[in-house]
């Protein structure tokens, strides 16, 4: 199992001064679309970076407010040879990563400051969004899969076609990466890997561009045992685990129903700690797409109610716990409120395991 240095030693801190989780935000495109955003498009959220980066700072803000520790920026889609594909020239491509991390930065100094005016904006106390003492808060930077920049499903697959090569992968990822670390956010997630190649490219770029902020490995999964390729979880988790700066491996945009065995499973060769965001047990259609029902896309009913889960998820070794797809700053609330009452629960059967004291 890995080691803690510098990267994992930082969150680990962080984790200290929340209280031992964290809260990551939830779907960044669900909510650009309910705010009125058209989002099709292949380069998805990332399009909203020049068509409306004021809803992505909204969106943010909506997160932050109902309880998120961390906001991930609208660069899951955005890859330069995505831009370049719609005449948007190298520089300018840049530019609009860096602006990615720079947006959820304004959104976090409005937040902190008290300026935050959405609905989800501070109430009662005990829902922890009122107090601007929580901490603390922070930027992820978002790098999609390769998977994510064909917009073909592939992130959901892990299949590349036999000529996409590790070192294929490092050239594609290798500028794009450099040019969200440079832009200074707290982390950077890799999110939805479906492979252990790119796994092993990731990691192998982490140490060669010499990346000195903390990283996470998140893949997906569609069986509760295995990456979406069909590559064991545990061979996937292990190979963070391995990389001395990632700081934390888990699972993404994965059924409900499947969270809690991957946590166990990753938990046996990884001692670095654990990220689920899943999403809410719907299947992506590439062809349409569209996220459709699990069980009219063949893959079983979801039957699982989300937040319901969390403590289980947290009791099996989760330490940040968020959403993806389809879900929204109100299932955000939900598990921070969920995660509150976990530790609570826990508190209080560990004072049970004390005899009273007769006092004479």
């Amino acid at each position: 199992m890995g080691r803690g240095d510098g990267h994992d030693d930082a969150l680990r801190r962080w984790l200290r001064e929340a209280g031992g989780w964290l809260v990551v935000d939830g779907a960044l495109g669900t909510e650009l679309e309910a705010h009125g955003a058209d989002l099709q498009d292949e380069l998805w959220s990332a399009r909203c970076l020049v068509s409306a980066p004021h809803l992505i700072r909204k969106v943010h803000l909506d997160y932050l407010d109902a309880g998120a520790n961390i906001i991930t920026t609208a660069s899951y889609q955005a890859t330069l040879q995505g831009f370049q594909s719609r005449g948007v020239s190298r520089e300018q491509g840049e530019a609009l990563l860096r602006r990615s991390v720079q947006i959820a930065q304004e959104a976090r100094a409005i937040f902190v400051e008290g300026r935050s005016k959405g609905p989800y904006a501070a109430r009662d106390e005990y829902d922890g969004v009122a107090s601007r003492a929580r901490r603390p808060v922070l930027v992820a930077a978002s790098v999609g899969s390769y998977g994510a920049y064909l917009a073909d499903g592939s992130e959901y697959t892990g299949d590349y076609g036999r000529s996409v090569t590790k070192e294929a992968l490092k050239n594609f990822h290798r500028r794009r990466l450099q040019v969200l670390a440079d832009a200074g956010p707290d982390l950077i997630a890799f999110e939805t890997i479906p492979n252990k190649l790119e796994a092993q490219a990731y990691a192998e770029l982490l140490e060669e561009n010499d990346i000195s902020i903390p990283a996470w490995f998140s893949f997906t999964s569609k069986d509760g045992a295995n990456a979406a390729s069909g590559d064991p979880i545990t061979e996937c988790a292990a190979i963070a685990d391995s990389c001395r700066r990632v700081a934390a491996v888990g699972i993404n945009c994965t059924a409900p129903r499947l969270i809690h065995g991957l946590v166990l499973s990753i938990s046996k060769v990884a001692s670095k700690p654990i990220v689920v965001y899943p999403n809410t047990g719907e299947t992506y259609v590439a062809e349409t797409k569209e996220w459709v029902d699990s069980a009219a896309a063949g893959g079983g009913a979801a039957g699982t109610d989300f937040v319901s889960c969390v403590g289980k998820w947290r009791q099996a070794g989760a330490s940040l716990v968020g959403g993806c797809c389809r879900t929204g700053p109100a299932t955000v609330r939900a598990i921070a409120r969920a995660l509150r009452e976990a530790d609570a629960a826990s508190d209080a059967d560990a004072d049970d395991d004390y005899p009273a004291v007769a006092v004479l």
